[in-house]
């Protein structure tokens, strides 16, 4: 085979290990709350949690093993752009604890949130459907304090229901993914 013979064989090969390797990193990326901008109902954060609010969860390992089941009963307030989200949960075992949230709308669909156990502030963002909100929360296991980091997403199913998942990570090791389905009084 000549020079000129092995250079378009060269550039096939170049091009295709190019389009296989974008197909793969592709294939890895995130979804965006952008890619959720034309859905319906579209999620008014301020409408959807204003009242009282069920939700049923269950929090799994990283096997996918049902770990904790609990229940909440939040109870929402707005006044302008401040927003407070009082949640009590219940656990299977029977333990109880309390979160509450202090949220901020801020311009194009964006919230900010802290609460007692959360570290530093919860960044969020709403688009069509859905809203996404990452979070460092400080969990009490067994005799200490450990720092998980929380990606959520939350999707408007109707004006009664949004479903929940969130998954949990220290130092970027998956630890598990919290689900839940709240329902509007």
């Amino acid at each position: 085979m000549n020079q000129r013979s092995r250079i378009p064989a060269l550039l096939s090969r170049t091009l295709l290990a190019a389009l296989v390797s974008t197909a793969l990193l592709s294939g890895c990326s995130t979804p965006q709350v952008q890619d959720y901008a034309g859905q319906a109902p579209v999620l008014e954060l301020r409408d959807y949690f204003n009242g009282t609010l069920d939700a049923y969860g269950i929090f799994t390992d990283r096997s996918g093993k049902v770990v904790k089941r609990f229940t909440v009963v939040m109870t929402c307030k707005w006044q302008g752009d401040e927003g407070v989200l009082d949640e009590a949960f219940t656990y299977s075992d029977g333990s109880t604890q309390r979160r509450v949230w202090r949220l901020t709308q801020h311009a194009n669909g964006r919230y900010t949130g802290q609460a007692d156990d959360v570290v530093d502030t919860a960044q969020g963002q709403q688009s069509g459907n859905a809203f996404h909100w990452t979070y460092t929360l400080a969990l009490p296991v067994d005799d200490r304090v450990i720092e998980v980091q929380f990606d959520d997403w939350m999707y408007l199913m109707n004006d009664k229901i949004m479903l929940n998942k969130a998954a949990m990570r220290k130092w970027g090791v998956g630890l598990g993914e919290v689900t839940l389905s709240f329902h509007k009084r």
